[in-house]
This record gives C-alpha cells, structure tokens and sequence, in this order.
C-alpha cells in the first residue's frame, strides 16, 4: 500500500530503507483514485518514533492512504521540535471542518493523572466527539482508550499495583467479527501502563463487544458502534526496541521497573528482543483499514453524512 506523506518528512527515508511504499504529492497527483484520509492525533512525547511505528502498521494493504498528523495545541510538546510540529502537524482548528474516513488516537504518558487533570482534556474530549460525526471508524491506543471508554461510556480506570509491562498472550474471542479475522486462538501482544480499565466493567457495557482478552493483562481489544470505535488497550505498533528503550531508560533513572515479560530471550537483558508480535499487529490494522473504512466510507466524503 503505498501511503502519501510530505516529500521531507523525516521517517520517509527509513520507510524506504525498509521497503515500505511511500509517495509525496507530485507523484499522488497522478493516481488516478481516491486515497482513504486518515488524521493520526499523536499524543506521544516522542511523535518521530511514533510516527514511524504506526506509519509501518499501515503499509500492509493495496489502499492508496493519505495521512494527516495532528498535535493539540493546548499542551507544549517538550520531547518534539517546535519546527517539526509546525512543518508535518495540523491543529483540531484546522481540520475540524473537514471529514476522515480513519482516525488514529495514540496513548500518552499521562495515565497515572486523572482524566481531568490533563492539560489538553477539554481539547481531546472535543476532538472525541467531533469524531462521532467526522470519521468513519476511529482506533483508540492504550491511554487513548482508557480516554474513549472514559469519555464515551463512563468506564473509569483504576490503578494496578505494578506496570502491566512487555507481551501477554491474548485469546481471540467473536472470531466472526472481521475485525479478528485471520488471527491465531492466541497471540502475543505489548503493554506497557501503570492503569487498567476493569475487564468486568467493559464486558457488562452493553455497548462494548469483547475482540480479544487476557488473563494477565485483561482486555486487549473491544469495539462499539459496529467498529466506528475500537479500543485497543496495548500498543500492537511498538517495534522491537520500544519495550527494551523504555525498560533501560528507567533502569537508568533509579526507578523500580521490572524486566519486561515474555520479551527478552532467556529472560535476560542483555540479548537481543524476540519480534513476537509484528504478524497480528498488521493483521489488526490491515483488517481495520479493509472492513471498518475502505468498505464503509462514504466516496464523497464532504457531501454524505454519517
């Protein structure tokens, strides 16, 4: 799938190291389609690494996809260059007249705060509901869940006594549902929090339907309004590293980390991360892209309503 981003932006010349199909404007003038437009608001400090993880999880399909980043403007990135933002990031203002058929909602390091102690609360809760009438189907990831569930449904988040931290296996459940199509009975899949939302309080949500749980890290995956909204309580697009990266730079700052599970060959540090989970990530997005937008957005984005 080739996926159309600026000429310059910085993660382009890795995407083509990798093979990963990737066009610039002169060269998606002259297809002769119309690209799926998909807004990715990056709530991440790091948005580059970020950029890259999520940009890779969307290469797998034959769809043309047009992606717009997005950064809210009540909060000041300090891990991210005002440059960059200014060059490749939209603020809500500036796109909240327009519609998408995909959206993408990131985590953020923020979890252990209340929801209306963040910052850019008001600011997310508006991009939310704009989201109810602007986009066709809409990913929450890991705290940009745990914020859908909390703003849409009520569902409040509790504190774990330790981070639920590196793979867990999860059980597909509703295999029929598309969304799950092509997955394994079980499969392996990141987190990384210190919050859960209850298993029991989104299994008793009428609205919710369960994907995939596991018995460690509880829900994995859910979906309400046929798809228009999944929640993903993990991060399926971290890459080898993100877990090893972030499990040393707490090492480094004294803090009381555990080794990440399922992740390091023998349990060991020191050797390199197994890749356990790259398949399934894909699948979940690719089947995302196929069934829940490219199948169900409107052609004429601006002239049908949803």
């Amino acid at each position: 799938m080739p996926i159309k981003i600026q000429s310059d932006l910085p993660v382009k010349e890795i995407l083509e190291q990798e093979n990963i199909f990737v066009m610039d404007d002169t060269r998606a003038m002259h297809q002769d389609i119309r690209p799926i437009q998909i807004v990715i608001l990056n709530l991440m400090p790091l948005k580059e690494e970020t950029e890259l993880q999520l940009l890779r999880s969307l290469s797998n399909t034959p769809l043309q996809i047009d992606v717009t980043f997005m950064a809210v403007a009540s909060h000041e990135a300090k891990n991210t260059s005002r440059s960059h933002l200014n060059k490749f990031y939209v603020s809500f203002d500036q796109v909240k007249d327009q519609k998408f058929d995909g959206m993408i909602i990131t985590g953020a390091p923020v979890e252990q705060m209340e929801f209306e102690e963040v910052d850019y609360w008001d600011e997310l809760t508006e991009i939310m509901e704009w989201s109810k009438t602007h986009v066709t189907s809409t990913i929450h990831l890991c705290w940009g869940a745990q914020a859908g569930l909390y703003y849409h449904y009520g569902l409040k988040k509790r504190q774990l006594p330790k981070k639920m931290f590196g793979l867990f296996w999860h059980e597909v459940q509703n295999r029929k549902i598309p969304l799950v199509r092509g997955f394994d009975d079980l499969f392996l899949a990141p987190h990384s929090r210190h919050t859960e939302v209850f298993t029991e309080d989104i299994h008793n949500c009428k609205d919710l339907t369960v994907l995939a749980e596991s018995k460690e890290a509880g829900v994995f995956l859910c979906m309400a309004m046929g798809g228009r909204q999944i929640f993903v309580m993990g991060h399926p697009e971290y890459d080898r590293v993100t877990l090893d990266g972030e499990y040393k730079r707490d090492k480094s700052k004294g803090l009381e980390i555990e080794i990440p599970a399922n992740y390091y060959p023998e349990n060991d540090p020191d050797l390199r991360p197994r890749l356990l989970w790259r398949a399934h990530a894909n699948n979940l997005y690719t089947n995302w892209l196929n069934y829940y937008v490219y199948q169900c957005t409107p052609y004429d984005l601006e002239g049908t309503p949803f």
